[in-house]
């Protein structure tokens, strides 16, 4: 009687689908050999393919993975990014349709359809914005839920006492050090450290915001609250490269993102980091959230996208 509910409760239902496979930053593109080695394949791999900024070593935005349309088959259905083109002379209308879920969860496909592989090209390039940003945030996404899911609450409490607000964090962080303005959670292993830094200071006028006084300012902050290994040794900013300076809106927020290389003052360590300023009307404060990782001995894309998706995650309580 049980199974027979359980069955009827089925039809008309949700369907329940697989778990996604595949690596994080990878994408299965399904494209024809042909396709592949001429203008549609040049077009994906500059786009998605390209170097991704503020990296201490170059690293792809994402990993591409050719999969010839006949070998396209239910192991790589279930692929967490999947970008399939077709090419065929009946197709009239150049489309490009992204969808969410296809196969498994939680996962993103996008379907480039033309006429021929010229055409496909041209959609590409004039998409690839939102080509890249819809398999950002989909790696984002994918970060945040598992932090919610698995999430350090006693962490996010103390954050939002301070600053009234807090990212998630996930199991495995712990706090290292919380002062009155300052707090730095981290995840250590034997060579890995994913650090985040929440921070607040005075805002005075539109200034504030332009990168000089922010690089400025997260060299006093750092300067006075994460001293290195060794003896008059520090955290500071990598101040011979220009650093990547952008607006962003993201879940009713607005605040600068501030992108570069952070270095240890008279030792040999560094690694990237991103920051998101924004400003706390209520307080009169700027409150400063940065990611940042050091792993010498591996790739630090993906540790990078870790930390970043969890500033990404700040809420107000």
């Amino acid at each position: 009687l049980i199974l027979g509910s359980l069955l009827a409760s089925c039809k008309g239902g949700p369907k329940l689908m697989p778990s996604i496979s595949g690596k994080a930053g990878e994408v299965i593109v399904v494209i024809s050999k042909g396709d592949w080695e001429s203008d549609p394949g040049i077009a994906l791999r500059s786009v998605l393919g390209s170097e991704h900024p503020y990296l201490p070593q170059i690293e792809p935005l994402f990993n591409l993975v050719n999969v010839p349309e006949n070998a396209f088959s239910n192991i790589f259905q279930t692929h967490r990014n999947i970008i399939i083109v077709h090419t065929a002379a009946n197709v009239q209308q150049p489309t490009i349709a992204y969808q969410e879920n296809v196969w498994a969860a939680p996962q993103t496909v996008v379907t480039i359809s033309t006429a021929n592989a010229k055409d496909a090209a041209e959609l590409v390039t004039k998409e690839s914005d939102k080509l890249t940003n819809v398999f950002l945030q989909a790696e984002r996404n994918r970060n945040i839920s598992n932090a919610k899911k698995y999430e350090e609450k006693a962490l996010r409490d103390v954050v939002t006492a301070t600053f009234g607000g807090s990212p998630y964090f996930p199991k495995g962080y712990t706090l290292k050090k919380n002062t009155a303005d300052f707090i730095w959670i981290s995840y250590e292993t034997t060579y890995t450290n994913l650090g985040i830094f929440v921070y607040s200071y005075p805002f005075k006028d539109s200034t504030d915001f332009t990168p000089a006084k922010l690089l400025a300012m997260r060299n006093d902050v750092l300067f006075r609250n994460v001293p290195g290994e060794m003896e008059n040794s520090y955290m500071t900013t990598n101040m011979s490269i220009d650093p990547g300076f952008r607006w962003v809106k993201y879940n009713k927020r607005s605040f600068v993102e501030l992108r570069s290389l952070w270095e240890v003052q008279n030792d040999f360590m560094g690694g990237p980091f991103v920051d998101h300023v924004f400003l706390d009307k209520e307080k009169k404060k700027l409150i400063v959230l940065e990611a940042f990782v050091y792993a010498p001995r591996y790739d630090k894309r993906n540790y990078l996208r870790q930390v970043e998706s969890i500033i990404f995650s700040f809420e107000f309580f």
